[in-house]
């Protein structure tokens, strides 16, 4: 006598027009990683939707579905390029380890971030441009960089405590001078390599630059006696 199979379970019907969830997670991702390639290179006013759909090998149509327009794409873009930095940030576990060295490892991922990330500058400064106003209607821009002030917020305290920091530091301040070294450098290296007449982005120079950041830094929070 032979055993009965069971019958397959009945599968769920899917909606017309609505591709399954991982053929819609991979598009999406790959028209992310077009359009942070065609905004990086073109800006958002120059950035064309054709190309970025060309790039993802999908269609506008797609592309409208997933982000409804340009502008919310690049929003999405901008979004998904600041959530990429700051979950790399937390890998470096910096309250694991002595105040001075976890700013130094900070100072030093910023710094080598932005070398490995052209494209992270040249979103930011598109968004300047526009007195980030796609920012501006994003609801969870804030929530993600809590963490990194809390961290660093720890950190100096613990740095305080152990009287190697001098107290009341704020950890935005600091963090945007720590940004600002990197960025400004890198943004402006073409003209103040002319002006100074020295090749800014040669191996030397960058390890001296980044060396000059961590001392400086470090510097300005040390605690020296009264």
């Amino acid at each position: 006598m032979h055993a009965v199979k069971p019958r397959p379970a009945a599968r769920k019907p899917v909606k017309a027009g609505t591709p399954p969830i991982r053929d819609a997670s991979r598009t999406q991702a790959a028209i992310l990683a077009a359009a942070t390639e065609e905004f990086a290179r073109s800006g958002l006013g120059g950035a064309r939707v054709d190309r970025i759909a060309e790039r993802a090998r999908t269609n506008k149509r797609m592309l409208y579905y997933y982000f409804g327009d340009k502008e919310a794409l690049f929003l999405a873009v901008l979004e998904r390029a600041y959530e990429h930095i700051r979950s790399e940030e937390q890998t470096l576990r910096l309250t694991d380890l002595p105040p001075a060295e976890g700013v130094s490892k900070l100072v030093a991922f910023t710094w080598n971030y932005f070398l490995a990330h052209p494209e992270f500058m040249t979103l930011l400064n598109s968004e300047n441009l526009h007195r980030a106003k796609h920012l501006k209607r994003s609801r969870k821009i804030r929530a993600m960089h809590s963490p990194l002030v809390d961290t660093l917020s720890e950190v100096l305290k613990r740095g305080a405590r152990a009287g190697v920091f001098r107290p009341g530091v704020d950890p935005v301040q600091l963090y945007v001078s720590i940004a600002s070294l990197g960025y400004f450098y890198l943004s402006n290296h073409y003209t103040l390599s002319t002006i100074f007449g020295r090749d800014l982005m040669a191996p030397r120079a960058k390890a001296v630059r980044l060396a000059h950041m961590k001392a400086l830094v470090l510097g300005y929070l040390a605690r020296y006696p009264n």
